[in-house]
């Protein structure tokens, strides 16, 4: 372990598998004691004691974000009972039907806006007064590189994701002159965690014509979060940090085509 963040205490959500416990484990790695948030509480309380047994401190919050103020709020008071004022905000909770334009429904749209867009606002709304009463702060949210490159299925989730990047610039504009720096990771196709290497992984596809040129771990992304909850990036505010090995800006298979 090291100690880019020693002292301070951050809350993750969604940060019960995947990217969300990548970024909890690096944020715990980094001194950081981590406030771990889901719904699920056997897989929040296997994080935990992944996090415990690696040396790092960490507790777990059940939280069912349903987009309500009340919800958000709900959890910004848990967290802080059992780590204290929270000096990092992780906004990682998020959903994703693949559902076309064509297809979706009433319901549909309203739990892709109440998760992805309702419920880290509201959390904003709690958690940063806080952090402007003490002049310091980091809110963090996870973005998508599907907000910025079109693609045939899921446009209700691109709508969210672009919604959050734009609000990342909002609220570093609001709140960065009175000390919290608010900034976005953009994740690309990232492989899951555990799946057997020789199990072929449909993201893969989407990664041809990359620098990378193939998908990426959860752990890259935990790596970009901790950047960006440091005082390595005391100079970066309404960044939209794209860790996508290179999807959204590089296209390798036109090199030679022109």
């Amino acid at each position: 372990m090291t100690s880019l963040l020693e002292g301070r205490s951050a809350l993750v959500t969604g940060s019960t598998s995947n990217i969300g416990r990548a970024i909890a484990t690096a944020l715990a790695a980094e001194g950081a004691h981590v406030v771990v948030s889901g719904r699920d509480e056997a897989r929040g309380a296997d994080t935990v004691a992944a996090i415990r047994a690696a040396g790092g401190e960490a507790d777990f919050v059940a939280a069912r974000l349903d987009g309500t103020a009340a919800a958000s709020h709900a959890l910004a008071r848990a967290a802080s009972d059992v780590a204290g004022p929270l000096d990092v905000l992780v906004n990682n909770a998020g959903i994703y039907p693949a559902a076309t334009t064509l297809s979706a429904d009433d319901d549909l749209a309203d739990r892709l806006w109440a998760v992805n867009v309702k419920a880290p606002f509201f959390l904003v709304q709690a958690v940063v007064p806080g952090m402007v009463e003490r002049g310091s702060g980091v809110v963090v949210n996870l973005g998508s590189w599907g907000a910025r490159l079109g693609l045939p299925v899921g446009s209700l989730y691109a709508s969210t994701k672009g919604a959050l990047e734009t609000l990342t610039r909002a609220w570093a504009a609001e709140f960065g002159p009175r000390g919290v720096r608010v900034n976005a990771v953009s994740p690309g196709v990232i492989r899951p965690p555990g799946l057997d290497p020789s199990v072929e992984f449909r993201g893969e596809g989407l990664m041809v014509g990359t620098p990378a040129g193939r998908a990426g771990d959860p752990s890259a992304i935990g790596a970009a979060v901790v950047y960006l909850a440091s005082d390595a990036a005391a100079f970066t505010h309404g960044t939209v940090l794209d860790v996508d090995g290179g999807r959204t800006g590089v296209a390798v298979s036109a090199v030679g085509a022109v």
